[in-house]
């Protein structure tokens, strides 16, 4: 296999004791990032065939590096990549990188919350779009007060974010990913294991290009800039100019082969 770059750390994630972490607005808040090696043909293959593979996968590494981006910004204390593939330049600096392991989503989700203790938040790589704003509520210096878990809706049924306070097993295991009711049921097995739960805003997933066309207005950096640049090359994708059917955006099953990371 091949060594990760050196400015990457892989491995048991460190972290401090509750006790020794100060109090104060996302100090003590780990964030932890599930993503997928941009490859063409294993990323975004519902982007096609508006867009070629190669394509899809240049729109899901900048749909990456904005969301790290966001997280390097964020007053937290561990940045964590969970990663399926291998890493590479494209990787930024201050994060941690551990494998995601085998398994459906709901099991490398799981995983990897395993390898945190104290307040998490998880975020997946399709929401570009994100910035600060989003997450005040959970950066608030009393965002655990009132509640245990945060919870993201994404415009398409899933999710986009969840933040647990003590991260344990059986909240997200056995969940069904990447269907029209997967947040439903990511909320109500919360609920049911009797944590309170707080909402975050609803965002959407970048999964087809109808969706690439909507979000990347909203986007400030790479995401954007790589859209504008492919919509030329792709007289067939829908831009903010030519509205896409909305039929498109219905959730449909992942091609053979395909395993997604997002956080659906």
């Amino acid at each position: 296999m091949t060594s990760p770059p050196p400015h990457h750390r892989t491995g048991p994630v460190p972290h401090a004791p509750l006790s020794a972490r100060r109090a104060g607005e996302g100090e003590g808040l780990t964030v932890l990032v599930i993503a997928k090696e941009p490859v063409p043909g294993r990323v975004k293959t519902r982007l096609t065939p508006c867009f070629t593979a190669e394509q899809a996968a240049l729109l899901a590494r900048a749909a990456l590096a904005d969301t790290l981006a966001t997280v390097r910004a964020l007053p937290c204390t561990h940045r964590i990549v969970a990663l399926q593939g291998r890493p590479g330049p494209w990787l930024p600096d201050g994060f941690d990188v551990v494998p995601q392991g085998t398994g459906g989503l709901d099991e490398r989700i799981e995983r990897a919350f395993a390898r945190c203790t104290g307040p998490t938040l998880l975020l997946g790589m399709d929401t570009p779009q994100l910035h600060a704003g989003h997450l005040a509520p959970l950066l608030a210096a009393n965002a655990w007060e009132h509640c245990d878990a945060w919870y993201g809706p994404a415009t398409d049924g899933g999710f986009w974010a969840l933040a647990l306070r003590e991260p344990r097993p059986g909240l997200v295991i056995g969940v069904p990913m990447s269907r029209p009711d997967t947040g439903a049921h990511q909320r109500s097995r919360l609920t049911g294991h009797g944590l309170r739960v707080a909402d975050l805003p609803a965002l959407t997933d970048v999964d087809t290009a109808a969706d690439a066309a909507d979000v990347a207005p909203l986007c400030a950096g790479e995401f954007a800039a790589v859209h504008r640049a492919l919509l030329a090359d792709s007289p067939g994708a829908p831009g903010p100019e030519q509205p896409a059917n909305r039929s498109t955006r219905a959730k449909a099953p992942h091609p053979a082969g395909e395993t997604t990371s997002e956080t659906r």
